[in-house]
């Protein structure tokens, strides 16, 4: 009923809005069919990130926490970026982040920490983990989706620059 909806909504629009909405839709292909690793040790996150991400076409894998998540990354190379939470028991996303950038096939793969620790220093503190990017929960999904498509539509070369930099 919703696409029907969309569809009669879209046809009303302006030349300049069905474009808008046009390129919205490309971006999503650019997305799709892409490999995402969640790792999150709740469990409601993991469901409502996987709900939307495969609504959106991309595969998505999943660990409840860091040290399973870097053992389905080793079994799925083909994973083109991981959504990391920060707050988690036996292995936190920080020590995780920094496990991951230390096996050399994946410097370079991007990590995007998603935490509700969003205080002044707290993205400093992902990115200087090794983090790619830093999106705040409760999660905005046009700002992740934005995020996911800089970092795996257009970034795989700014990635490996960055990720490299960092290294060093």
């Amino acid at each position: 009923e919703t696409v029907l909806l969309l569809h009669r909504a879209e046809a009303n629009l302006g030349e300049h809005q069905r474009k808008i909405l046009a390129e919205l839709a490309r971006a999503d292909d650019e997305l799709a069919g892409r490999k995402v690793l969640v790792i999150d040790d709740d469990l409601r996150n993991i469901f409502a990130l996987t709900s939307v991400l495969e609504q959106h076409n991309l595969n998505v894998l999943h660990a409840e926490n860091g040290r399973a998540g870097i053992e389905l990354l080793k079994n799925h190379p083909d994973v083109d970026a991981i959504l990391m939470d920060i707050m988690m028991p036996e292995m936190d996303g920080y020590e995780t982040t920094r496990a991951v950038r230390q096996i050399p096939e994946f410097r370079s793969i991007p990590i995007v920490a998603l935490t509700a620790k969003a205080m002044k220093g707290d993205r400093e503190k992902c990115l200087q983990a090794g983090a790619s990017d830093y999106v705040t929960k409760p999660v905005d999904l046009d700002q992740l989706f934005s995020v996911l498509r800089v970092w795996i539509a257009h970034g795989n070369e700014t990635s490996r620059r960055l990720t490299g930099a960092l290294a060093e």
